[in-house]
């Protein structure tokens, strides 16, 4: 989407992200070759972010451009404390035809061919019943060809009209997952108190990352259950792509061959430097 964040003075600077994308930037400048894959316009906006994306070294052959379609839109606001507000513009946004448009019949049949595919809660939000039982169906095929799915649970509210629809649709996701990133925040907001008892009843097959409001994450999975602890960050401003930025760093270590202790101390040093900025992308030149 297109990125609005307001500064003090109440102007309004102007960026691009989205929890997904912001993952896949920071894949590829950690190394990992990366394609993102979604739905665009045919205007003057989606070219722009066409082209900011490779630079970025994101790879962008898997878009779609739908012809009269725009980006979504959302603007950031921020408290004294770095903890961050959204407000978005995206109902008519060209992503949400991504699986049902009658010309993305080539981009789906490409995705099973990826090592690693990764979506996120939001992900699920914006297709709707049917586009969402289409994306099922290609992440059954994928891992049935020996293709692994990474899933963040980054719940909105928002994106859910009824409650019941997102449990059952989160639940999908889990039991078509390898990998599970996830707050407790997030799954107690989506199942109630206790939520996280939801996920860990798939840790007998899927790696799980759970994250908690203190830092610490907990890794599950292959009968091994650890605790990495975070480092609390003093001179937070913007908490934008936190959890986006671990998502990256963990996926990418793990990629790499490393420990998931390793990989989640990995995805702790990124989002602590991410926060230190304005915006869901940090400068190039500010990653550790």
């Amino acid at each position: 989407m297109i990125e609005l964040r307001e500064e003090a003075d109440g102007r309004l600077s102007r960026g691009y992200g989205g929890d997904t994308f912001n993952t896949a930037v920071y894949l590829a400048r950690l190394g990992t070759e990366t394609d993102y894959i979604t739905a665009l316009g045919d205007d003057s906006w989606s070219d722009e972010l066409i082209e900011a994306w490779t630079r970025e070294g994101v790879g962008t052959q898997r878009v779609l451009r739908l012809p009269g379609r725009l980006p979504g839109l959302y603007i950031i606001q921020t408290d004294p404390k770095g903890e961050r507000r959204f407000s978005y513009w995206r109902e008519t946004a060209a992503a949400r035809l991504l699986f049902q448009a009658p010309e993305a019949e080539p981009v789906i049949a490409a995705i099973a061919a990826y090592d690693l595919i990764y979506l996120s809660g939001i992900s699920l939000s914006l297709y709707g019943e049917t586009g969402r039982e289409r994306l099922f169906a290609v992440l059954r095929d994928a891992r049935a060809k020996g293709r692994r799915v990474a899933f963040d649970t980054n719940f909105r509210p928002r994106g859910w009209t009824d409650p019941e629809v997102a449990r059952a649709a989160f639940r999908e996701a889990f039991a078509c997952a390898d990998i599970i990133l996830a707050s407790t925040e997030d799954l107690d907001l989506l199942f109630g108190a206790g939520g996280a008892d939801e996920l860990l009843a798939f840790s007998d097959r899927a790696e799980i990352v759970l994250k908690h409001p203190d830092l610490t994450c907990r890794v599950l999975g292959q009968g091994g259950d650890i605790v990495v602890p975070g480092t609390p960050v003093d001179d937070v401003v913007d908490t934008t792509a936190a959890g986006d930025s671990f998502a990256a760093a963990y996926l990418h270590a793990r990629l790499s061959g490393e420990s998931p202790r390793s990989a989640a101390a990995a995805g702790h040093r990124l989002a602590g430097q991410v926060v230190r900025y304005r915006g869901a992308i940090i400068p190039r030149d500010a990653m550790p």
